[in-house]
């Protein structure tokens, strides 16, 4: 006699990517049967699988050297779309702590490289790879972003309420950062999110 305590725990959803499996080609064919969907770039998921962050950040992981992985942290625009937040990027923001050399890292095709200052709390792991905290993604997007771009993505955030966004501790954050080039262009953009979405 089998006894279970409660329902089984559900499996992972299945990413696919060029490797020992499949070929590129293979997948695109796969897809283009309707075997497949695209997620982004080379990953690929069987049709109607829920489409989490873990399952984006292991499709933009796909395009990240294994060397150079565990050295960059996916942000900006590109952590947006992580969390479910904004278009897919044409090419991956991915922030490298100031502490790292950053000139063996160019030539790694379709990134683009920022050379930033990380704190303990500034980056999360998901789906094996670095991704920066709903947070710091925020503050990023707020200074760096153009607003056209930044404002849907900073309200989809703060819209999500399993991130732990708030209005308020997103405008602390940005006031709190010393020096920052462009902190009243982004403050200006949270002004346009307090006053809420255009008629």
């Amino acid at each position: 006699m089998v006894i279970v305590d409660g329902p089984p725990a559900p499996t992972p959803a299945e990413l696919y990517s060029p490797g020992a499996l499949f070929t590129w080609p293979e997948l695109q064919a796969m897809a283009s049967d309707g075997v497949l969907v695209q997620l982004y770039q080379r990953g690929y998921l069987p049709p109607g699988t829920r489409v989490t962050p873990q399952l984006r950040a292991r499709a933009a992981a796909v395009l990240i050297r294994p060397a150079i992985r565990q050295r960059v942290v996916a942000g900006r625009m590109t952590a947006a779309w992580i969390f479910g937040c904004a278009a897919e990027p044409d090419r991956l923001a991915l922030l490298v702590d100031a502490n790292r050399r950053i000139s063996s890292l160019r030539s790694t095709r379709g990134c683009t490289f920022h050379e930033v200052r990380l704190g303990p709390y500034d980056v999360v792991s998901l789906g094996g790879l670095m991704v920066s905290t709903p947070l710091r993604t925020a503050v990023d997007i707020a200074v760096h972003v153009e607003a056209g771009r930044a404002v849907p993505a900073l309200r989809a955030l703060l819209g999500k309420p399993e991130l732990g966004l708030q209005l308020r501790l997103l405008r602390l954050a940005v006031e709190a950062t010393p020096r920052m080039p462009h902190k009243r262009a982004a403050l200006a953009k949270l002004e346009h999110l307090q006053a809420g979405p255009a008629p």
